[in-house]
C-alpha cells in the first residue's frame, strides 16, 4: 500500500486523520487484543431479533395508538421500520467491508477520520449505557409485578420505589446487570446460547399475541383507522420537539401527520440492530453473515411489531388501550386474563436479552475505542482463555448495575433515540465517503442506489432527531462538549495513529473469514 492510498499516511497529524480498512483488521490479529469468532448468521440474526423486542413492543405499541396514531400505529411501525431499513443497508455495506468491533465508530474511523469517530464513540457509549439501565429497570418492574401476583414483595427500599424516605435501590435491576457481565465475560458463543434459548420463548410469545389476538379482533375498533388530526397541546419550552422551537412547527396527534410523530417515538423499539454490527469481528464469515444478520433481523422484527399492532388495536378500541401493558389488557378486557400473566412473563423473560445485547455493544465499542489508544489500551486486553474484553466488561457492568440500581432514568431515555440516530447518520454519510476515497476495497455487500439511498438515510434520520424535545438536545450537546474535552486531554495524544507509526501493509483483502 502507498502512502498515495493510504489516507492515515495523508493526514496523520490532524483531527480528520483516517485509519485504513487494513490497519484496523491487522490490529484484530494482536494476541493480547483479539476477539474469538464464533458467530454464524443464525446467531447474529438471533441477536438482532434478541435486542430489538423488548420493551417496545410490549408497551409502546398502546401508548403510540391512544396518544399519536390510533390504528395507524402499524403505519407508524413501517415508517420507522423504513428509516431503520435504509440505515441498515448503509451498516451491512460498512460490517462486511471493515469487520472489525465497534460499529459505527469503526467505521466512522475508516471514512470520516479520528474526531468524527470519536464522537460517535463516545455517543454509543452513553447510548448503550442508558439503553442497559433503562431495559434493566424495565425488567425489574415486570418481575416485581410477577412477585406481586403470587404474594411475594420486595421491600420498597431494594425495589427503587420508596418514596418515603426519597431513597431507594432497585436491587434486581443491580443483580441482573452483573449476572449478565460475567455471562459475556465468559465468551461470546455462551451468551449467543442463552439468547436463543430466550428469543425462542420471546417469539412465542409475540406469535401467541398475534393468533391468539387474531380471534378477538372487531372491525369496528378500527374505526376511524386514521383518526382526525388534532394539535398536540402542553409540552411547551424545552419539552416541545426541535422543530417546533426552531420552525414554528407544531406536530399533531393522530391524521397522518401524526403517523409521522408516532414514527418518531417507536423509533425506541428498533433500537438494537445495529449492536449486530458491534460484533463483526466475532463472526466467522462477516463479508456474508453480518448484511444476512443485521437485515434479517429488522425485517423479522418489523413484520411482528406491525401484525401485533394491528391485532391489539383490532382487539380494543385505541381510545381505551391501557398505556402501561396494552397487550396484556387487551386480553383481560376480552375475559381472558390467562394471556395477560403469559405476556408478562414473556415480557420479564425476553428484556433479559435486550439488557445483555446493548452491554455487549457497549463492551465492544469501549474497546474498540481502547485498542486505538483514544481511551486507556489497560481496557483492550482480553482475556487469556475466554478471549474477552473483560476488563471493559467489568467496568462498565459494575457502573450500569450501580446507575440501574440508583434511578429510573426514564427521563434520559430519549438520549438513547438521539444518539442511535446520530450514528445512522454519521455511517449513511461515511458509506459515500468511503465509495470515494476507497474506491478499490473489496465489498461483498454494497449498498444499494449510492448515494441516493444514503442521502434518505440521513434525511429520515434527522427528522425523526427533529421531532425529539429540544430538552434531549440539549443533554445530548453537554455530553458531546464533555466528549471534547476528555478526547483533547486525553485521547488526542494518546491515539496510536499519533504515537505509533503505521504497520508494513499486509493482507489487503477483506479480512479473516472472507467466502
Amino acid at each position: 500500500m502507498t502512502p498515495q492510498s493510504d489516507p492515515a499516511a495523508r493526514r496523520s497529524g490532524g483531527l480528520f486523520r483516517t485509519k485504513t480498512v487494513e490497519r484496523s483488521i491487522q490490529d484484530t490479529e494482536e494476541p493480547e487484543h483479539a476477539l474469538r469468532r464464533t458467530l454464524s448468521a443464525l446467531d447474529l440474526t438471533v441477536f438482532g431479533v434478541g435486542v430489538i423486542i423488548g420493551t417496545g413492543i410490549f408497551v409502546l405499541t398502546g401508548k403510540v395508538a391512544k396518544e399519536t396514531a390510533g390504528p395507524a400505529t402499524a403505519f407508524a411501525f413501517v415508517v420507522a421500520g423504513i428509516v431503520c431499513a435504509l440505515a441498515a443497508l448503509c451498516y451491512a455495506e460498512f460490517a462486511s467491508t471493515v469487520p472489525v468491533a465497534g460499529s459505527a465508530y469503526t467505521f466512522a474511523y475508516a471514512s470520516l477520520g479520528e474526531l468524527p469517530a470519536w464522537f460517535i464513540g463516545w455517543d454509543l457509549v452513553l447510548e448503550f449505557a442508558l439503553g442497559t439501565a433503562v431495559v434493566a429497570v424495565g425488567w425489574s418492574g415486570y418481575v416485581r409485578s410477577l412477585l406481586d401476583n403470587v404474594g411475594w414483595h420486595l421491600p420498597q427500599a431494594l425495589s427503587g420505589t420508596d418514596e418515603a424516605h426519597g431513597f431507594g435501590f432497585d436491587l434486581l435491576a443491580f443483580l441482573l446487570v452483573l449476572l449478565l457481565t460475567g455471562v459475556l465475560v465468559l465468551g461470546m458463543k455462551l451468551s449467543a446460547r442463552l439468547t436463543t434459548v430466550i428469543v425462542v420463548i420471546k417469539v412465542t410469545v409475540v406469535l401467541v399475541v398475534i393468533v391468539a389476538g387474531a380471534f378477538f379482533v372487531k372491525a369496528a375498533n378500527y374505526r376511524p383507522f386514521i383518526p382526525k388530526a388534532q394539535q398536540q397541546t402542553g409540552g411547551g419550552g424545552l419539552d416541545a420537539p426541535l422543530v417546533q422551537v426552531l420552525f414554528g412547527y407544531e406536530p399533531t396527534n393522530f391524521g397522518v401527520m401524526g403517523i409521522f410523530t408516532a414514527a418518531s417515538i417507536v423509533f425506541f423499539a428498533f433500537i438494537g440492530f445495529d449492536v449486530v454490527a458491534t460484533a463483526a469481528e466475532e463472526t466467522r464469515v462477516p463479508q456474508r453473515d453480518m448484511p444476512r444478520g443485521i437485515l434479517g433481523s429488522l425485517f423479522i422484527c418489523t413484520a411482528l411489531y406491525v401484525a401485533v399492532s394491528i391485532v391489539v388495536t383490532g382487539m380494543q378500541h385505541y381510545s381505551r388501550l391501557s398505556v402501561d401493558a396494552p397487550l396484556a389488557d387487551a386480553f383481560k378486557a376480552t375475559g381472558h386474563p390467562w394471556y395477560a400473566g403469559f405476556i408478562s412473563f414473556g415480557a420479564a423473560v425476553g428484556l433479559i436479552t435486550v439488557c445483555m445485547i446493548l452491554l455487549l455493544g457497549q463492551t465492544r465499542v469501549f474497546f474498540a475505542m481502547s485498542r486505538d489508544g483514544l481511551l486507556p489500551r489497560f481496557f483492550s486486553r482480553t482475556h487469556p482463555v475466554f478471549s474477552t474484553p473483560y476488563r471493559a466488561t467489568v467496568l462498565l457492568g459494575v457502573v450500569i448495575a450501580v446507575i440501574a440500581g440508583l434511578t429510573s432514568i426514564e427521563e434520559l431515555a430519549t438520549l438513547v433515540n438521539i444518539g442511535t440516530l446520530f450514528a445512522f447518520v454519521v455511517v449513511a454519510a461515511g458509506v459515500v465517503i468511503l465509495r470515494r476515497t476507497r474506491p478499490d476495497l473489496p465489498r461483498a455487500f454494497r449498498t444499494p442506489l449510492v448515494p441516493w439511498l444514503p442521502a434518505a438515510s440521513v434525511a429520515a434520520s434527522l427528522w425523526l432527531m427533529l421531532n425529539l424535545p429540544a430538552e434531549t438536545w440539549l443533554r445530548f450537546a453537554v455530553w458531546m462538549a464533555l466528549g471534547v474535552v476528555v478526547y483533547f486531554l486525553y485521547g488526542r495524544s494518546h491515539s496510536r495513529l499519533a504515537t505509533e507509526p503505521a504497520p508494513r501493509a499486509g493482507r489487503t483483502g477483506p479480512g479473516p473469514g472472507a467466502p
